[in-house]
């Protein structure tokens, strides 16, 4: 990176990621033709294409692929000292948060983070990034500002417990099952949706029949919970998602059953950063923004209509 102007990183950091100059230039607000300029310097100064045309899209020479890993490190450290700087005034600020998160988080985090900005930070944003688009590595905070994931992700770097919900089945309001009873053995036989969130994560649901040895009648998935009470309205689907999510779509047409007590299974929400940015201000303000909106869930979804499945039937 030496004898690069700084001010083309970010820039080269965005590229290597979209790899597409339009997406780029939308990504970091800048015009189409500055970021061609700031792409044509970098191929000079590495004398690499960096962007290869493959059929209609674009791929990475592999000298390319080899700058990921250090211009992501570089990009941590350009933060660090941008953000080394003793006030930090969310009344004034303007900057734009990217907080990485499982559409079932910021489905559920968006409104209380949203209300807190309105009162306390007006003019800054937040962005949600798909969880499943980044690596559970420390290099990846070059790329956002904090990561809500479940507990046992695997990120490295710091984090905390942010909020827990538990697991119930939802099924369709017409659903004839909703006349009998049944124990989770048969529930496993009902034909399921089931959530896909990145290749490295299971979810407690799936742990929940792995420990039972049981094996669902899986006829077709979703990526992520967000979808699934959508794709239950009206079908024989059955899918087993956070309460929350649950009580959020209910008005979709849907009925939740709680699993049995001694089956019960809970997702553990945490919070991620990098370890330097621990004492840094913004950091600081923007994990206690979401560490409150977090608090407030208990108080946003309550249920007062529930029925459990039999609580002596496993088999």
């Amino acid at each position: 990176m030496k004898g690069i102007d700084l001010n083309l990183v970010p820039l080269l950091q965005v590229l290597l990621e979209v790899r597409n100059v339009s997406r780029a230039a939308e990504q970091l607000q800048i015009s189409q033709p500055a970021a061609s300029t700031a792409l044509a310097r970098l191929r000079r100064h590495f004398d690499d294409e960096l962007l290869l045309r493959v059929g209609r899209k674009y791929e990475l020479t592999p000298f390319a692929q080899s700058l990921v890993p250090l211009v992501d490190e570089a990009m941590q450290q350009i933060r660090l000292m941008a953000g080394a700087r003793s006030h930090f005034d969310p009344t004034t600020t303007e900057r734009a948060f990217r907080i990485v998160a499982s559409g079932y988080a910021a489905a559920l985090l968006i409104g209380p983070i949203r209300r807190i900005l309105r009162e306390e930070a007006p003019r800054a944003s937040v962005e949600f990034v798909p969880l499943g688009s980044i690596k559970p590595e420390l290099a990846e905070f070059s790329r956002f500002d904090l990561l809500v994931a479940p507990a046992d992700y695997g990120m490295p770097g710091s984090s905390r417990h942010l909020f827990r919900d538990s697991f119930v089945a939802i099924v369709s309001a017409d659903n004839p099952i909703l006349e009998r009873d049944f124990n989770l053995a048969e529930l496993a036989g009902m034909p399921h949706v089931v959530a896909r969130i990145a290749d490295v994560i299971r979810t407690p649901a799936d742990m929940l029949f792995e420990q039972y040895g049981l094996k669902r009648n899986v006829v077709t998935s979703a990526a992520g919970f967000n979808s699934m009470p959508l794709l239950v309205q009206g079908t024989d689907l059955v899918a087993l998602v956070p309460r929350m999510l649950a009580i959020k779509a209910q008005s979709s047409g849907i009925r939740m059953l709680d699993l049995p007590l001694e089956d019960e299974v809970y997702l553990v929400e945490s919070l991620f950063w990098h370890p330097a940015q621990t004492n840094d201000p913004a950091s600081t303000w923007l994990r206690s923004v979401v560490q409150r909106s977090a608090a407030r869930l208990s108080d946003l979804f309550t249920d007062d209509v529930e029925e459990r499945l039999p609580a002596d039937r496993h088999q």
